[in-house]
């Protein structure tokens, strides 16, 4: 007697349930063919492997997709549930089996993620707790440019010092403030995949006790170079000057003078910001680089030169590139200082001269003219206690500072005492 032979014929004992041209004609319902296979017809016609079974010490079957009909062929369908059928017996859960291996698939195939696809979720991750929409392009722009061309397609597990190094070395000197931003970001995006489970081990980018010993510290490299600031003795004659030159740019200016306000925040300026009535800016905190909503008092010369624009035309931007539907671009008043000769001179060098102009030349107190260009407090005690943003006495101080760029000549030396009463 001839031992029987291992098929499909035992699982169904008598004879197989369904054939390759009978399963197109099935009706919606179940339809079993052996050894846990079933074929599942839909009411609308979808047809769908299923492989139940019930492991032993559980009440309930359990049921497990093979995938639809006809891209898993019958043939093929039998096969796989064979196969689970003697990891059943071996006592392996089929359907835990199967996610116990998608789960390794994943591990493996984010081990081997790139410097670059993890760079590229670590700004994903933190760019909605970013300052500025700006931000999350200047860290992609660093890495894009030095980094990536080094070890961007590097799995991220693989980064090590090596690497790092040659990316930092050759601008470590010439670019120095570019070189420590990209060690910091390469350092985070690192510490990231570390968390993530995508890399072991010392972060290779980080600079306490590690690239502190093989690079220079930055400080030594290059000096720190401070914009080019106009002696504040010389603001009324430049603000003057200025009052001559036409365009946009040039309104642009004088408004960043009287206020104090960064580049950025002038020529990102909406009408919807300001408040002619009560003479008030308000910039929100997405544009101010301490993150913080920050009103600005306005002079009466900054007000007139808000009302100069129509009042018809006073939608969008406060000062308007040649699109009108886009903001002056951040170089115009840079090529307009240029043209007036003072290319020795940059935009943000005015608010030193505001700054100094307020330590030499007023009694008012140093977080009054901290709060008015609107720095972010260092001293987490100061910050903390901090319950006011000053701002009737920083109109006080900008309204004093106006009446100085109109009078130089007769400030210059004298320290503006505020409170005190004129004598006649």
């Amino acid at each position: 007697m001839k031992p029987a032979k291992m098929g499909w014929q035992m699982g169904t004992r008598k004879k197989e349930r369904l054939s390759a041209v009978g399963i197109g004609k099935k009706k919606p319902g179940m339809h079993a063919d052996g050894w846990g296979l079933y074929l599942r017809v839909t009411p609308g016609g979808g047809r769908a492997w299923i492989f139940r079974y019930r492991m032993e010490g559980r009440t309930t079957a359990r049921d497990m997709g093979l995938g639809p009909w006809p891209v898993v062929s019958l043939a093929d369908a039998r096969a796989e549930a064979l196969r689970l059928q003697r990891l059943k017996r071996q006592g392996i859960d089929p359907i835990e089996a199967a996610r116990a291996e998608k789960a390794a698939n994943a591990a493996e195939n984010a081990s081997g993620m790139t410097f670059e696809e993890a760079a590229g979720r670590y700004v994903k991750a933190h760019a909605a707790g970013w300052r500025s929409a700006k931000h999350a392009k200047q860290w992609d722009a660093t890495l894009r440019l030095y980094a990536f061309p080094k070890f961007g397609r590097v799995q991220v597990r693989a980064i090590d010092t090596a690497m790092v190094i040659n990316a930092l070395e050759p601008i470590w000197a010439t670019k120095t403030v570019t070189a420590a931003r990209l060690r910091g970001r390469i350092e985070a995006v690192l510490d990231w995949a570390a968390a993530r489970g995508l890399r072991t081990g010392d972060n290779p980018a980080r600079w306490s006790g590690h690239l502190a010993n093989l690079l220079p510290a930055k400080g030594r490299v290059k000096r720190t170079q401070h914009h080019p600031a106009l002696p504040y003795a010389e603001i009324g004659a430049f603000v003057a000057e200025l009052r001559k030159q036409d365009g946009e740019a040039a309104r642009a200016l004088e408004f960043v003078i009287l206020t104090a306000a960064r580049t950025g925040e002038a020529i990102g300026a909406t009408w919807a910001e300001i408040d002619l009535k009560t003479a008030v800016w308000t910039v929100p905190a997405d544009r101010i680089k301490a993150g913080k909503e920050h009103r600005v008092p306005l002079s009466g010369r900054a007000v007139e030169i808000l009302r100069q624009t129509p009042e018809a035309l006073r939608t969008g931007y406060l000062f308007a590139g040649r699109g009108k539907a886009a903001p002056l671009s951040n170089m115009a008043m840079l090529k307009l200082l240029e043209r007036m000769g003072r290319d020795d001179l940059t935009v943000h060098g005015f608010r030193t001269c505001f700054r100094v102009w307020c330590s030499e030349q007023t009694n008012f107190a140093r977080e009054v003219a901290e709060q008015a260009l609107a720095h972010a407090i260092s001293d987490k005690v100061e910050a903390a206690y901090r319950r006011t943003d000053l701002f009737d006495r920083r109109r006080q101080m900008m309204d004093a500072w106006e009446r100085f760029i109109e009078a130089p000549k007769a400030k210059a030396g004298k320290v503006v005492e505020i409170g005190a009463k004129r004598r006649r």
